[in-house]
């Protein structure tokens, strides 16, 4: 493993745990794949630049403090999480009614998935908490440059984060065009990933 990096300690054990974060299934993963089949490659990338977006505005409001916040003040906290757990949910149930030939639930435009990933990926709270426990384990006291390794830290979520959705939405793509020609698939896709979106949005609504 590479070692200290401008004050991020063991630079390589970073590296890997973001990836390991980012292959883990959830809302931002279905964003840059339903994206991705229904606007192909400009909707894929629009959504990976909305969830690097809500990405970087969560960890640095996890440097700032916000999470201390959101923990000092629970209502707040649970405010934001049933916001986020009713706007998942909201998607699903829209994705779950549609029908074949019905207008697509995500615009086909780069800037609607964009907005729309970034929605998915901001309102999950729990993220920020997650960064203000996360960054501390990968930080040298010794050598800690303030804002500076932070900033480090942040730059390399992101092009690691736009790696994997590049990657993300060019095997989704080609997958998406040998079933493009099938409308039932097509639809039993959009039904499984409403379940999952609905089922992202309860998980957040009841954890704790």
């Amino acid at each position: 493993m590479l070692g200290s990096f401008v004050g991020v300690a063991d630079y390589g054990a970073f590296i890997v745990a973001i990836i390991v974060f980012l292959l883990i299934p959830g809302p931002g993963n279905l964003a840059l794949i339903t994206s991705t089949s229904k606007g192909g490659i400009p909707g894929g990338l629009g959504a990976t630049f909305g969830v690097i977006a809500g990405d970087q505005v969560l960890l640095w409001a996890a440097v700032a403090g916000v999470s201390a916040i959101m923990v000092a003040y629970p209502t707040a906290f649970h405010i934001v999480q049933w916001a986020g757990a009713v706007y998942l949910a909201w998607l699903g149930i829209k994705m779950l009614m549609a029908k074949p030939g019905d207008a697509p639930l995500l615009q086909i435009k780069p800037h609607h998935y964009f907005r729309q990933a970034m929605l998915i990926t901001l309102l999950n709270p729990k993220a920020i908490v997650f960064y203000m426990a996360f960054f501390p384990l990968f930080v040298d006291p010794a050598q800690h440059q303030g804002l500076k390794t932070f900033g480090v830290m942040a730059a390399t979520i992101a092009v690691l984060t736009f790696l994997y959705g590049l990657t993300s939405v060019m095997l989704t793509y080609h997958l998406a065009e040998r079933i493009r020609a099938n409308p039932k698939i097509t639809n039993v896709l959009n039904k499984l990933a409403g379940v999952f979106l609905i089922g992202f949005g309860l998980k957040l609504a009841v954890s704790k």
